[in-house]
């Protein structure tokens, strides 16, 4: 009693194994609601949405909450050194952490004082540029 037995390992049955994980996959991705979109800070400001004042967010680091009447994003902070006083400035580390650092003896190395360094209290006061906002995710 000979039984016959089916290879289905060949090419053509790994070909729509695949195509149905890509399709199911494809699929599932679709019908998945409310997946985290990062969005631009020019963008969300020109919607009009408000910029509230610097705080840290879940992992440590400084960024806002921007917010309009319905939905609210967390946009990073993009800066790593900002002006606080005619002598102080602040080194900023991703983690949140501030270094003070002496004005005079980084002014003295970079040969002045950089303008798009921003200041410290406008940072904390929500007044930032484009260019001192990283990446804005939802806050759920």
């Amino acid at each position: 009693m000979a039984l016959k037995h089916i290879n289905n390992t060949g090419a053509r049955a790994g070909w729509k194994g695949f195509v149905g994980l890509v399709v199911g996959a494809a699929i599932g991705f679709a019908l998945m609601p409310g997946i985290a979109q990062a969005e631009s800070f020019s963008k969300l400001e020109k919607q009009g949405y408000a910029i509230g004042k610097l705080t840290k967010g879940k992992a440590g680091g400084y960024g806002w909450v921007i917010s309009n009447s319905n939905k609210r994003f967390f946009c990073r902070l993009n800066a790593s050194l900002a002006y606080v006083s005619k002598k102080e400035m602040v080194s900023i580390t991703a983690s949140g952490r501030l270094i003070k650092v002496d004005r005079a003896t980084f002014e003295a190395r970079i040969g002045g004082p950089d303008p798009s360094i921003p200041q410290w209290s406008d940072l904390q006061s929500g007044r930032v540029k484009p260019d001192d906002v990283g990446s804005c995710t939802p806050i759920r």
